[in-house]
């Protein structure tokens, strides 16, 4: 999460939408970085509207607009699952010797999941179906929207670096459990496909 104090701006690190990248380039301007622990790093934006938008606004005597990223669903679930590949990833975490379809069979299993495909949901992170809590909201694949978004705001030319970036990976999905992840995701489909298109 990054603040921009003269810009009146937040973004939000939404996991696996090149938030490290982002933090990099961007970090040396902005006037609060969090870049650890992840919980604080990945603040949602429900926790940023309780906490953060209020003190905020009261400090700055301005209300703040928040943006963030969001990835399309099943690449979302796709880039975990290839982060997963990873050696330096803990054992319990860990997706090397399981497919795509296995992860994502046990990531719409009902019930706990198992710690490997227990990543959350954006539509969640993002503040749900709820009140708007997330002013700009781009796509992912429409990083350079996003990008000329912040230039503009920012005064500035971003050229990201590449960090953080998953192994390569197999994220094909056979058809039912495709059909199976739309409607545990619905929520994020809809909020994904509600976006404005590249």
């Amino acid at each position: 999460m990054m603040v921009f104090w003269q810009e009146r701006l937040a973004i939000l690190a939404t996991p696996k939408t090149a938030s490290t990248a982002i933090e990099s380039a961007l970090g040396g301007l902005a006037a609060v970085v969090i870049q650890r622990p992840r919980a604080l790093k990945h603040t949602d934006a429900s926790r940023f509207a309780s906490y953060w938008k209020p003190y905020l606004a009261q400090a700055a005597g301005a209300e703040f607009e928040v943006a963030a990223l969001m990835r399309d669903p099943k690449d979302w679930l796709g880039s975990w699952y290839r982060d997963g590949q990873r050696d330096d990833v803990e054992q319990d975490r860990s997706t090397r010797g399981i497919s795509f379809d296995d992860f994502v069979h046990a990531y719409c299993a009902p019930g706990p999941r198992p710690s490997y495909a227990d990543v959350g949901s954006q539509a969640e992170f993002l503040g749900g179906t709820g009140p708007a809590r997330v002013d700009r909201l781009f796509r992912y694949e429409d990083l350079s929207g996003f990008l000329e978004f912040l230039e503009d705001r920012l005064g500035c030319e971003i050229i990201l670096p590449r960090l953080n970036v998953s192994p390569l990976g197999n994220t094909n999905l056979s058809a039912p459990l495709e059909a199976r992840l739309r409607e545990v995701c619905a929520a994020d489909f809809a909020l994904y496909e509600g976006l404005a298109r590249a």
